[in-house]
């Protein structure tokens, strides 16, 4: 049986757009983590080394979300490919990327991406 994991509500400041002005200013972005898999291994161990670790996964968002991208899209394909990589057993990550505020010329409260890898 599959159990869902969530990391939820990572808020970073970062310079993603089309805009040259976004690059200089940057803007607050939140990001949202779900991870499919079967825990039941370390629920019944109570192992940290057997999931996955809050740490290793705010760390490796906050060093995608340092690299300058025009679209949000990319970012959030490029963190589910790093979350694989990290967890190869995890049978499905689905990144969801928001961007408050985008300029647009008017009243936008927020984008967002959501990014599924299997």
């Amino acid at each position: 049986m599959m159990q869902e994991l969530f990391i939820e509500d990572i808020r970073l400041h970062a310079y993603h757009g089309c805009l040259d002005e976004e690059g200089r200013i940057g803007g607050k972005y939140r990001i949202d983590i779900k991870a499919l898999a079967d825990f039941n291994d370390c629920a019944d161990t109570d192992d940290l080394n057997k999931t996955v670790d809050y740490v290793i996964v705010y760390d490796l968002v906050k060093e995608e979300m340092a690299i300058r991208s025009k679209l949000i899209e990319t970012v959030a394909k490029r963190i589910a490919l790093k979350l694989k990589a990290q967890y190869a057993w995890v049978s499905e990550w689905e990144v969801s990327l928001t961007k408050f505020n985008p300029p647009v010329g008017g009243s936008l409260g927020q984008s967002r991406v959501v990014w599924k890898l299997k």
